[in-house]
């Protein structure tokens, strides 16, 4: 119920099934909660999140093929909404959001948030795109009334990137600890690799991208098996489906890895499996890792710009591993395999609590 009046406004490209998305999704119903209306603004109404839009929120599709045939419709929706706050995620959506309100010329306030780590996304890039993209950036935060990283390191690295005042950038971690995170986690499950006497299963999940690294993680599976018997399975989907599958089958691990696609509800997934597993070459904040801590898994992380670090407090929490180093991945998974675990506490997870998040997000969307 909207008590207050006020409306934010949330607009992102899409909700295809990303760690984003969600954390978007989780503050715009930690919005409503507040009495704050919330408007989702969609540049393509699609993807398997659109059945998890909170209750209450209005969604509004600007049919654009791509973010940036967007603008007119944002622009439009401002002019004719003028929302107090309109929040923003991801490099083009950025952009498009503050440009609309100068083409606008609303009084709402523009917030952009960052959640991946600048200078690893834009490796590989051609210099001039790296260059352009940074002058782009840096021009456009100018005009945002505030930019906000997912993480110490992505804020440190956006600022190095792009040459943007690293004393502007707030860092709020992401609201990944809900209420409903903890009842989903505890709804029934059934699956023949988690029944009593079946070996240990590992878990990791997110989409099947060269970020993630799952090959990686396959290839230590195969060494954590001439040790231990072990399975895993991998929840998500993506364009790396072919090469992962091809390499499970080369390996001869078809009957001990398991590739099933997206899952709407992974947090059953994870209440009864051994241990959570991120394999990524980055990240900005893993939501996911924060997700399986909060449901009581032990973790192994690469050390990954950027957040591992900080949500493991160093390796306090769980092991750390070298980006890309199989014996390290594998014999921090066999660690915890052999009952050397790692668990935080309560005072640990407070941090990623969806209530502290709301609050600040807030706070900048309202100038006071």
């Amino acid at each position: 119920m909207n008590d207050t009046g006020e409306r934010i406004a949330i607009f992102l490209p899409s909700l295809r099934g990303g760690g984003a998305e969600r954390v978007m999704l989780n503050l715009g119903e930690g919005f409503l909660n507040a009495g704050v209306g919330v408007d989702l603004l969609l540049a393509q109404k699609e993807g398997p999140y659109l059945d998890k839009i909170p209750e209450g929120a209005s969604l509004y599709d600007l049919h654009a093929p791509r973010v940036r045939n967007a603008l007119g419709g944002l622009k439009t929706y401002l002019q004719n909404h003028r929302p107090v706050g309109l929040l923003s995620s991801m490099g083009h959506a950025n952009v498009v959001a503050i440009v609309a309100r100068g083409l606008a010329r609303v009084p709402t306030r523009v917030v952009v948030t960052l959640h991946n780590t600048l200078s690893v996304k834009m490796a590989g890039q051609p210099v001039w795109r790296q260059v352009l993209s940074s002058h782009i950036m840096r021009n456009a935060y100018r005009w945002a009334d505030a930019v906000v990283a997912v993480s110490n390191g992505v804020a440190d690295d956006a600022a190095r990137m792009t040459g943007f005042p690293r004393e502007r950038i707030d860092v709020i971690y992401n609201p990944v600890i809900t209420p409903g995170l903890l009842a989903r986690a505890a709804e029934s499950f059934d699956h023949p690799w988690f029944s009593r006497g079946e070996p240990p299963v590992l878990l990791s999940v997110g989409r099947l991208t060269r970020q993630k690294d799952y090959g990686l993680l396959i290839r230590a599976m195969e060494k954590v098996r001439q040790s231990q018997p072990a399975r895993l399975i991998i929840l998500g989907e993506g364009e790396e489906r072919p090469a992962l599958e091809k390499l499970i089958a080369n390996l001869g691990l078809q009957d001990s890895v398991a590739l099933p696609g997206f899952v709407a509800n992974p947090y059953a997934y994870m209440r009864h499996a051994a241990m959570f597993v991120l394999s990524s070459a980055w990240e900005g904040l893993p939501t996911v890792l924060i997700e399986a801590m909060a449901v009581g898994m032990p973790v192994v992380a690469t050390d990954c710009p950027s957040g591992p670090f900080e949500i493991l407090k160093g390796g306090e929490l769980g092991p750390l591993v070298p980006v890309g180093n199989l014996s390290a991945l594998t014999d921090a998974i066999l660690t915890v395999l052999e009952g050397r675990k790692h668990y935080p506490d309560d005072r640990d997870l407070g941090r990623f609590e969806r209530e502290q998040a709301v609050s600040s997000y807030l706070k900048l969307l309202r100038g006071r």
